[in-house]
């Protein structure tokens, strides 16, 4: 699908690939995704969990700017997976107002059992494209995102 806008050759162009982007993306997001309903995760639930399973013990506020989340709706998203005690979450001692969240021994077992297949089902959707090709995919989408960071809300862009 192209645009139909009738702007000039750089609004039709950026837009065509926008709409391409976009459309791409989703697709990809959930052909991936698609088996996170059976471990009762949403998306960003996965991502929460993965991202602390892999990087460790994070603040709220870095991991809400990891994912590209508000704040408001990290902290939803996390009271949801502490009920599960998929994650614990900590006040600093020596600042009250940082809140660590870490992914707990039952968090770890989950994404350690899942993590395989959602990895399988991650190369299989990019398998289309050549090895060059999922390279040059990744410079390109990292160059357009960094290039946002001045656009984005401060708490984000200062985290990348």
């Amino acid at each position: 699908m192209t645009t139909k806008y009738q702007g000039t050759p750089e609004d039709v162009r950026a837009l065509d690939a926008y709409i391409k982007l976009s459309r791409a993306a989703e697709s990809v997001f959930d052909r991936i995704n698609a088996r996170l309903p059976e471990y009762d995760l949403t998306t960003t639930q996965f991502a929460a969990l993965e991202a602390l399973y892999h990087l460790g013990t994070l603040s709220q506020v870095v991991l809400a700017a990891k994912l590209l989340k508000s704040t408001g709706n990290i902290t939803t998203v996390l009271q949801n997976l502490e009920k599960r005690g998929l994650i614990e979450r900590e006040r600093r001692p020596d600042d009250q107002r940082v809140v660590q969240v870490s992914i707990s021994e039952r968090g770890r077992a989950l994404i350690s059992a899942m993590f395989p297949a959602h990895v399988a089902r991650v190369v299989e959707a990019f398998a289309v494209l050549t090895a060059e090709e999922q390279a040059t995919l990744a410079r390109l989408c990292r160059k357009l995102g960094t290039a946002q960071a001045a656009h984005r809300e401060p708490a984000r862009a200062e985290i990348d």
